[in-house]
This record gives structure tokens, C-alpha cells and sequence, in this order.
């Protein structure tokens, strides 16, 4: 009797008042928990895949990525897990206490209390190995995979990084994002480079069209834009954009993200290259601001050379030059081009990099271009005769070619 009047006032008791329950664990990505200011010893859950392991006597050690971040996490477990399954590649879920380590090069690592292995990884057979660098080539052939290893995945994290700065950029400057049609019937650069788009059931009946015209995967949104213009006074789109080039370089790609703005009641072309140079550094701060381990990777392994063009970026005001006086520039160089400059004929790559290099490596504007140079709809400076300069066209000069 006096029993169950305990259990009574107990039931009583919690209906009252809250019962204390175990806290469950805070999920976390490797990159906040490596950003965690400090070990508090917080339960948390860690989700990635095995990077590294290594075990002692005493202790397992792990090193799991998730892809938030280059760096990986050290996960420290108990000599007891059965660590067979716990392979290089293998995804898993980790619970523990978030504490500070004792080692320099790190600030944090996770006690691992419990290691599920979510998907195991038969890493004789997987084609990735740890601790060796893959030439691209090889990578090319596992396109499924190859955004494991850090040189990929570090050039993603950077893309996406300045994505989000161009959107945030034309966002906070009042520009209307316009989603422009990826399949239209227009051909904006009017160069026949088209892919042209048919239901593959209609491909052998070409008189059966699925559309009243002739239809194209889009090579620019510039004429949609141009339309959105006449309602909104600040436009851009960042899209696909697509051209039938079959040529096998870096400069000529099938399918690219191009960004593209217009912007009505402008009253000069220097106020569109302000747009164009406050664009540019935005993202790079951006990017070296919330991508230096990234950065410092493509800067060790990919690009030498290309970190500190950035930063002198940031530091200049981009110049400018006119046209005729871009080819008296090369014409006076000590160097010998493949294609000789000549006033009337379109700058070649070999001119760009000497005029950017010649300028101290600095982004350089070049405008008022050969009226014959460039498409119909450029404005005409009407400065002589034969019109010969294009007014309110430049083209931006900034060698940064292999990023």
C-alpha cells in the first residue's frame, strides 16, 4: 500500500513539473563543428564519410569530411569499435562529445560514444586512393566520385560561393533576377552556333515539329533581358547558356553559366563599368573571405599566382583604354604575336594577356571598338564619317584563365 502511494505522488509529481530526459544530440557539419568556439562538451551528431583511419592500441582515430569544408574532422574512439568496416570511403554517422584537443593543428574533435556505419566501402576496389593525388584525366573517367577528392570539391565550394555573391551583389543593388528561357526560337549572337532542340520521337518525320518554329537551346538571355528592360530599370539572369562549338579548349565549352544585366536610363559607359568592376570585387572578397582554405588549395595545386591577382585586384581601380590605343600598345611590344596587331582587326587572347600584363596585372576596360567589330545593335559614337567607333560596348581584359 505504501508503495503504490509512493509511485502516486511520483506519477503526480511529473505530470506537474517535467521529467528530465536524456538531451539528444545537435547535428552538426564538419564545418561548424570545426568553427565551434569552443569544447563545452556538447552532444552532437556528426554525418560524412571516412577519410583516414588509424588505430592504436588504446585509441581509434577517424577523419571524416561531409563536404562543408576541406579541413576534415578527427573523430576519437574507444580501441573497442570494431573498425572493419570503418574503410576509406565508407559513410557514417557519428555521436559524441564535441571536446577541445590537445593537438596543435586542430581546435576541436569529436569523442566519438557510438559510430554507426551508414554504407560500407570496399576500398581495394574503390578507384580513389588516400593520400594520392589523381591526375584530372584519371578523375574524368569517375565523374560520380571525383567530387570526393579535395581538388574538386574545394573548385565547388568556390563556385558556389560565387554564386551566391553575384545574386547577393544584383540583390542588393535593386537588380529584378529574370529567369530567361533556356529553349527559345531566338538566336541572340546571330552566329548559327545553335543546339537545336526536337522530341527524339519526331527526329525521322522532320515535317512534324513539336513547336510552330524552329527551337534552340539558348546561347544568351540578352534579348529577354532587353524586353524585361523597358518594365524594369535594373535586370539580370544567370543561367545555362549553350553554343555548338566543337572545339576542344578551356575558351570554347557546350555548356556554361553565364551572367548577364541590363540596365535602362543609364547615362554613360562608365557607369556600367562601375557595375561590372564593384561585381567582380564584391565576389572576390567574398570568395577569399569564406573560401581560404579553398582558395589557398587551387592557389598551391591548380593556379600558382592566381591568389595574389585577386588581391591586386582588390587594391586597384580597374583601368581603362580605348581600342586604338590598345593596338598602338601591342604594336610598340618587344614581343612577337602569332597574330599581328593591326587597327581593325579583334584582339586575339596573346593581345589580352600582353595588355593585362603590360597594366600591371590589373582588370583593364577596353571600349570604343571598330564599329564592324561588333554586332548591329551597339550604339554608334558618330565620330567621323565612317562611324568608325562603337560607343556604350567594352570588353573587360583580366587574365585569370585557368580559374
Amino acid at each position: 500500500m505504501l508503495g503504490a502511494r509512493c509511485l502516486l505522488r511520483a506519477l503526480r509529481s511529473c505530470s506537474t513539473a517535467s521529467c528530465p530526459r536524456p538531451r539528444a544530440s545537435v547535428r552538426l557539419s564538419v564545418r561548424d563543428a570545426l568553427r565551434s568556439p569552443g569544447a563545452s562538451g556538447e552532444r552532437v551528431k556528426v554525418q560524412g564519410w571516412v577519410r583516414s583511419t588509424r588505430s592504436q592500441k588504446e585509441v581509434l582515430f577517424l577523419h571524416i569530411n561531409d563536404g562543408s569544408s576541406l579541413e576534415s574532422l578527427q573523430v576519437v574512439a574507444d580501441s573497442s569499435f570494431d573498425d572493419r568496416e570503418l574503410t576509406f570511403g565508407s559513410s557514417v554517422e557519428v555521436h559524441g562529445q564535441l571536446v577541445k584537443s590537445p593537438a596543435k593543428r586542430q581546435n576541436v574533435e569529436l569523442k566519438a560514444e557510438k559510430i554507426e556505419v551508414i554504407g560500407n566501402c570496399d576500398a581495394k576496389e574503390f578507384p580513389i586512393k588516400y593520400k594520392e593525388r589523381h591526375p584530372l584525366e584519371y578523375l574524368r573517367q569517375y565523374p560520380h566520385l571525383r567530387c570526393r577528392t579535395n581538388v574538386l570539391s574545394s573548385i565547388l565550394r568556390v563556385r558556389s560561393e560565387a554564386t551566391a555573391a553575384i545574386h547577393s551583389f544584383f540583390k542588393d543593388n535593386g537588380f529584378v533576377h529574370i529567369h530567361t528561357p533556356i529553349i527559345t526560337s531566338n538566336d541572340c549572337e546571330g552566329a548559327g552556333e545553335l543546339f537545336h532542340v526536337q522530341p527524339l520521337n519526331k527526329i525521322n518525320v522532320p515535317e512534324e515539329k513539336f513547336f510552330n518554329v524552329p527551337a534552340f537551346l539558348t546561347v544568351s538571355g540578352q534579348l529577354h533581358l532587353e524586353v524585361m528592360a523597358g518594365a524594369f530599370t535594373q535586370v539580370f539572369t544567370f543561367g545555362p547558356t549553350f553554343r555548338a562549338e566543337n572545339s576542344q579548349s578551356r575558351r570554347h565549352l557546350a555548356e556554361f553559366y553565364m551572367v548577364e544585366a541590363e540596365i535602362s536610363f543609364t547615362e554613360t559607359l562608365q557607369d556600367l563599368m562601375q557595375v561590372m568592376e564593384e561585381l567582380f570585387k564584391a565576389t572576390t572578397m567574398m570568395i577569399l573571405s569564406n573560401c581560404p582554405e579553398d582558395v589557398a588549395l587551387c592557389h598551391k595545386y591548380i593556379a600558382p599566382g592566381q591568389k595574389d591577382r585577386l588581391e591586386n585586384m582588390l587594391k586597384n581601380n580597374f583601368l581603362t583604354i580605348s581600342y586604338t590605343e590598345a593596338v598602338e600598345i601591342l604594336k610598340q611590344a618587344s614581343q612577337n604575336f602569332t597574330f599581328t596587331p593591326e587597327w581593325g582587326a579583334d584582339l586575339q587572347t596573346e593581345h589580352e594577356k600582353y595588355l593585362v600584363q603590360h597594366c600591371g596585372n590589373i582588370p583593364v576596360f577596353v571600349i570604343n571598338y571598330p564599329l564592324a567589330l561588333k554586332p548591329f545593335y551597339m550604339r554608334d559614337n558618330e565620330d567621323g564619317p565612317q562611324h568608325t567607333n562603337v560607343k556604350a560596348t567594352f570588353n573587360l581584359k583580366f587574365l585569370l584563365n585557368k580559374t
